[in-house]
């Protein structure tokens, strides 16, 4: 896997917003961690939303593998793809996936970290992988947000008992 802020990044971003495009899909939030990627997407139309990430990282192997000459899979884990079951765990896990860089030690702040879509959230970046009109329906405006992540970050606050376990059975 590249080292963050290589080209294996910016082909990720571009394979999301071309198959998002193709299926109808749209990306809530995203972040890309050294070891591993969060994609929480919403599927509008009829392709199942399980088809992004399968897609993108078929893509990206396949191109990784011709150009280092290399062969068979890139990935340990196959993705796992998790329905949300409730309003408060898709608000949750929007902090969470924007909050995981500075809870894993990698940045000082959220929008230092390149890989996620956070800045798109509180407009210091122009990007196309966002639904602004998710974020302010649920969030308000994008100061709001901002605070609610930092109270996150700066109260370490445990998430709902029913997220954790939830988020555990992602990681597990």
């Amino acid at each position: 896997m590249c080292q963050r802020g290589g080209a294996g990044d910016v082909f990720v971003l571009r394979r999301l917003k071309h198959y998002c495009r193709a299926f109808n899909i749209s990306i809530i939030a995203y972040c890309l961690m050294p070891n591993h990627y969060h994609l929480l997407v919403r599927q509008d139309g009829e392709q199942a939303a399980g088809l992004l990430p399968q897609c993108v990282f078929n893509s990206y192997t396949k191109a990784y593998n011709k150009r280092y000459q290399h062969s068979g899979t890139l990935f340990e884990c196959r993705f796992q793809a998790k329905a949300i079951q409730s309003d408060s765990h898709l608000l949750h896990l929007c902090v969470y996936i924007h909050a995981n860089p500075v809870k894993d030690g990698l940045v000082a702040a959220p929008e230092d970290w390149a890989y996620s879509n956070y800045r798109e959230w509180i407009n210091q970046r122009a990007g196309t992988l966002v639904d602004r009109v998710f974020v302010r329906e649920h969030f308000g405006t994008p100061a709001e947000y901002r605070a609610l992540v930092m109270d996150y970050l700066q109260a370490r606050r445990r998430l709902p008992e029913e997220l954790e376990a939830y988020l555990q059975k992602l990681a597990g």
